[in-house]
């Protein structure tokens, strides 16, 4: 029974005592550079661009920037301070391709005056969870804007994972049972990927883009597998009768990977060498760990329930527990997923997503702020960084 009950949490969660640092967003670091923005021409961009900045965690919008942001979309947008200026040629001629420009410029502005990768531009895929077993795969912007559904199937739809920037795998659970399917994110080209008997979900795209990690229960147990793409050949990574895997996700070199295992009765993050097949357990803290995402930094981002709630928690896998830090209050977290610049994720919380700082305040950190506030359910985000 144990087994069937674990497994079933895992597919949810796709749908939805030790002493640790924690770690408060609270308050404006003193870090932020003050930008005045001042563009004619679209109120679109003028608002996309001060939100990506603000939720750069490096900016304060201000009535007198060091940085100032002048021009016309449709003709150039000019940034300019700090010794150096960036100018962005303007072609919008809707709204749409407005907030694009301007999530171009903010993403400029990180690199060139606060020396750390832009997110701006990166989607961010999500389930909307509708009543009863139906739910579809969306995407937007960080920004919250340009909300786009992908599916209709009437159906539900879990474990969505970024293949390319243009490329989604997802699980859809049909008439046919769970099968894993692969969706363009522009066009909405939905073809079936994979077939498989009993539970399948995770699909984890390698850093290189020729292997998938997947949890599978047609010998069993849900297990990891590895799946290389070209080929289709299978290679099952874990062997443990009397326990369930779940939520794989790869290390940035693509050697090892971080997933769930309930095999110490509690849920825990482990991770193994795909090579050599030798598991290492990563927490032990915490009446259960889960929703791991390993980030291009090296750490891994996830979710450790404790005494007075859900955590965001961080760790050093070279290092292990000693490393943890808690981010932010507890409360309802659910499903943190890196940006590119390995200091903010997205992550679910009451029905809604959030944009979350993990640097503490004195470096900047910020509380977690509101994606969008649309009417629904919206869960299980995953952020683009390829």
């Amino acid at each position: 029974m144990k087994k069937i009950v674990f497994a079933a949490a895992l597919l949810a969660a796709a749908l939805g005592a030790d002493a640790e640092t924690v770690v408060k967003l609270q308050g404006a670091g003193a870090e932020k550079i003050p930008v005045s923005v001042d563009v004619q021409g679209s109120p679109a961009f003028a608002s996309s661009l001060k939100k990506n900045l603000d939720l750069s965690g490096c900016f304060q919008i201000a009535a007198k920037g060091a940085i100032k942001v002048t021009g016309a979309v449709g003709a150039s947008v000019i940034a300019e301070g700090r010794g150096k200026a960036l100018t962005l040629p303007s072609k919008a001629t809707d709204d749409r391709a407005a907030r694009m420009e301007a999530r171009k410029l903010a993403d400029k502005m990180c690199e060139a005056y606060a020396n750390q990768k832009g997110f701006a531009q990166d989607r961010i895929a999500l389930v909307m969870k509708k009543s009863g077993d139906v739910s579809e795969l969306c995407t937007c912007y960080p920004d919250g804007a340009d909300l786009r559904q992908l599916t209709n199937r009437g159906k539900n739809i879990v474990g969505p994972r970024w293949r390319t920037p243009h490329a989604l795998f997802y699980t859809g659970i049909f008439d046919a049972g769970p099968q894993v399917f692969e969706i363009d994110a522009d066009s909405g080209a939905n073809a079936l990927k994979w077939s498989f008997k009993g539970l399948s979900t995770g699909a984890a795209v390698s850093p290189d883009g020729g292997r998938v990690a997947i949890i599978l229960s047609v010998h069993g147990n849900p297990e990891l597998y590895v799946i290389d793409i070209a080929s289709g050949t299978w290679t099952r990574l874990t062997t443990t009768k009397y326990a369930n895997e779940g939520q794989p996700c790869w290390s940035p070199d693509g050697r090892e990977i971080v997933y769930v295992s309930d095999e110490t009765r509690r849920p825990m993050l482990y991770k193994i060498d795909v090579a050599t097949r030798r598991k290492t357990r990563l927490t032990s803290a915490g009446s259960q760990n889960v929703d791991p995402d390993w980030g291009e930094d090296g750490r891994i981002v996830y979710v450790t329930k404790r005494a007075g709630g859900s955590f965001i928690a961080v760790l050093d896998p070279a290092v292990g527990e000693p490393s943890v830090t808690l981010v932010g209050e507890a409360g309802d977290w659910e499903h943190p997923s890196w940006a590119r610049d390995s200091r903010h994720v997205v992550a679910s919380s009451r029905r809604l997503l959030y944009v979350v700082d993990t640097y503490p305040k004195e470096k900047g950190g910020v509380e977690p702020k509101a994606v969008f506030r649309n009417a629904g359910n919206w869960i299980t985000p995953s952020w683009s960084r390829r």
